[in-house]
C-alpha cells in the first residue's frame, strides 16, 4: 500500500511540469481568445466555411477524428515550442510562432471540432478530456473575474484616497 502511494506521488511529481505547461497554454488561450474572436467569427460566417462544416459533419466519426487530430497535433506542440523559443530569448520569433499556432487552433481546429462535435463526443475518452477542458476554462474564467473585481475595488479605494 505504501509503495503504491509512493508510486502515485512520484507520478504526480513527474507530471507537474506537464500540468504547468498545460495550465500556461490554457491561460494564454483564454487571454488570446478575445483578440482572435472577431477574426474567428468573420471566418465562421463565410459560406465556404459553413459548407465545409456541413461536409465534415456528414463524415463518419473516425474520419472527423483524424481531420481534427492532425492539425491539433501540429498546433499544440507549436505552442510549446514557441514558449521554449521565447524562453531562449527569441521573443519576436516565439510570439510569431505562437500567434500562428493559435490562429491554426482557432480557425481550423476549433471549426473542425465544432462541425464534428456531436460525433466526436461519442468517444468516451474525448468527452472525458473535453469535460476537463471545460473545468479548466471555468476555473480560468472565475479567476479572471476575481482578479477584475479585486482590481476594480483597489482602483476605487485608490481613487477615493
Amino acid at each position: 500500500m505504501v509503495v503504491k502511494r509512493q508510486r502515485q506521488s512520484l507520478w504526480q511529481f513527474l507530471l507537474l511540469p506537464l500540468r504547468l505547461v498545460i495550465a500556461v497554454l490554457v491561460i494564454i488561450s483564454e487571454i488570446a481568445r478575445p483578440v482572435y474572436r472577431p477574426l474567428v467569427n468573420w471566418f465562421a460566417s463565410l459560406s465556404i466555411v459553413k459548407h465545409f462544416g456541413e461536409f465534415v459533419s456528414s463524415l463518419p466519426r473516425g474520419i472527423i477524428l483524424v481531420l481534427f487530430v492532425v492539425p491539433l497535433a501540429i498546433a499544440e506542440p507549436l505552442k510549446i515550442y514557441a514558449l521554449i523559443i521565447i524562453a531562449r530569448g527569441h521573443v519576436i520569433s516565439g510570439l510569431i510562432i505562437i500567434a500562428l499556432a493559435y490562429l491554426m487552433s482557432f480557425l481550423l481546429v476549433e471549426r473542425l471540432f465544432h462541425a464534428g462535435r456531436e460525433k466526436l463526443l461519442t468517444y468516451a475518452w474525448l468527452r472525458w478530456i473535453m469535460d476537463r477542458v471545460e473545468i479548466v476554462r471555468s476555473w480560468v474564467g472565475e479567476l479572471k473575474e476575481s482578479v477584475v473585481m479585486t482590481m476594480r475595488a483597489w482602483l476605487q479605494r485608490t481613487g477615493d484616497s
